[in-house]
C-alpha cells in the first residue's frame, strides 16, 4: 500500500491534480497496486485565511507517506517568497530531498523550437543538487537601504552533500542504461572554491564508475550545447543554482513546461513530484490547463515508488496521447480538448494498456 500526500496548492494545481489522480487511479486498477491519497489545503487561500504557511507538524506528519503529488505554488495575492520558501523550500530541506531530478525527453509529436532535432535528439536527464549552494539562504545585508547598502548570499557547499548528489547521479546514469556518460556542469574558471569541491569529488567518486564515461562543461556551454546538440548529453549533474536555470532551458527544448515534470528526491525517505509549470492563476476554473505535466509526475512517482509496469503504462499513453492527433497544443486553451478530456483521454489509454 503506497501512502500517497496530495498538495493541489494554488491557481490551476488542483485542476491539474485532479487529472493526475484520475490517471493513478487507472494505473493502479491495471497493474494491481494499491494506494490511499490524503489532501492538504496548503497554499495561498490558507495562508490569506489563516497567516499559517506550513506548520513544523504538518511536516512531521509528511515524512509518514511514501510520496507527495504536488501540484502548484503561488498565489497572485500572497507576496512572492512566502509560499515558495515557506512549502517548496521547507519540504526540501526538511524532508532532505537532496536530489531534483528532471528528465528532459521530446515526445514523438511536439514541437520543439531547435531546427532539426527530434526525439532521438533531446533525452536526457539533469540531477540538481537539492538542498545546498545559494539556496540555504546564508547571507544577509549591511546598510539595507541606504546608498551603501550591501547584501551577501552565500553558496554553502558540503562534501557529504556533493558526494551523495554525485554518486546519486552515477547511480542513475547506470541504471538509466543509456549512454553511460555523466557530464558535470560547473563553472570551475571562477567559482574556485566550491567547484574545485565538486570537481574533485566527481574525479574521485567516478573512479569507482569504470562503466560511466565522464566529462566537464561550464554551465554556459552547456546552455550553448542545450540548444545546439542535444544529443551529446545523457545524464548532467550539477549544483542547486546552476541545475535550475538550466532544467527550465531543458524544459523549452522538451516542447515547453506543459509537459515538464520533476521529483525532489530523498531516496531513504519522502519524495515529492511535481508539474514544472507555475500555478497560471488566469487559467484557473477555465478547464483550459494543460495537465500532461502533471500526469508525467505521477509517472514518475511511480516509477520512484517502484511501480514500473505502471509508469511505463502512463508513458506509453502520454505518447500516444501526443501522437494521436487528437491533443492540439501543449499550450493552455489551445490543446483542442478540455483539461477533464486529456485526463479521461490518457486514464483510458492507461486501462487499455497503451
Amino acid at each position: 500500500m503506497h501512502k500517497i500526500a496530495v498538495l493541489p496548492g494554488d491557481g490551476t494545481g488542483p485542476e491539474v491534480v485532479k487529472e493526475g489522480l484520475k490517471v493513478l487511479e487507472a494505473a493502479a486498477e491495471a497493474t494491481g497496486f494499491e494506494f490511499e491519497a490524503e489532501t492538504y489545503d496548503f497554499g495561498g487561500d490558507r495562508f490569506l485565511a489563516t497567516g499559517e504557511v506550513l506548520p513544523d507538524s504538518a511536516v512531521e506528519e509528511l515524512k509518514g507517506f511514501n510520496a507527495i503529488f504536488l501540484g502548484a505554488i503561488g498565489h497572485p495575492d500572497v507576496k512572492p517568497g512566502i509560499l515558495e520558501q515557506g512549502i517548496l523550500l521547507k519540504l526540501r530541506f526538511e524532508l532532505d530531498q537532496y536530489i531534483n531530478l528532471r528528465p528532459v525527453k521530446l515526445y514523438p509529436g511536439v514541437d520543439c523550437p531547435l531546427k532539426d532535432k527530434g526525439p532521438e535528439d533531446v533525452d536526457l536527464v539533469v540531477v540538481r543538487e537539492n538542498t545546498e549552494g545559494l539556496y540555504v539562504g546564508s547571507g544577509g545585508f549591511t546598510r539595507k537601504g541606504t546608498p551603501n547598502e550591501i547584501a551577501i548570499q552565500e553558496s554553502v557547499n558540503t562534501r557529504p552533500g556533493v558526494e551523495r548528489c554525485i554518486r546519486y547521479a552515477f547511480e542513475y546514469c547506470r541504471e538509466r542504461d543509456r549512454e553511460k556518460k555523466l557530464t558535470l556542469c560547473g563553472k570551475t574558471n571562477v567559482l574556485t572554491y566550491a567547484h574545485d569541491l565538486w570537481e574533485r569529488v566527481f574525479n574521485e567518486v567516478g573512479e569507482e564508475y569504470t562503466d560511466i564515461a565522464t566529462d566537464y562543461a561550464h554551465v554556459d556551454a552547456i546552455c550553448m550545447w542545450f540548444v545546439k546538440n542535444p544529443e551529446w548529453f545523457d545524464v548532467v549533474v550539477t549544483d542547486n543554482m546552476f541545475g535550475d536555470i538550466i532544467t527550465d532551458l531543458g524544459a523549452i527544448i522538451q516542447g515547453g513546461m506543459g509537459i515538464a515534470a520533476g521529483g525532489n528526491i530523498n531516496p531513504e525517505g519522502t519524495s515529492m513530484f511535481e508539474p514544472i509549470g507555475g500555478s497560471a492563476p488566469k487559467y484557473t476554473g477555465k478547464n483550459v490547463i494543460n495537465p500532461l505535466a502533471a500526469i508525467a509526475a505521477v509517472q514518475m512517482m511511480l516509477e520512484f515508488l517502484g511501480e514500473k509496469e505502471a509508469g511505463r503504462r502512463i508513458e506509453d499513453a502520454i505518447i500516444e496521447s501526443l501522437g494521436s492527433g487528437r491533443i492540439k497544443s501543449l499550450s493552455a486553451g489551445q490543446m483542442g480538448m478540455g483539461t477533464d478530456e486529456v485526463g479521461d483521454l490518457i486514464a483510458g489509454m492507461v486501462r487499455e494498456g497503451a
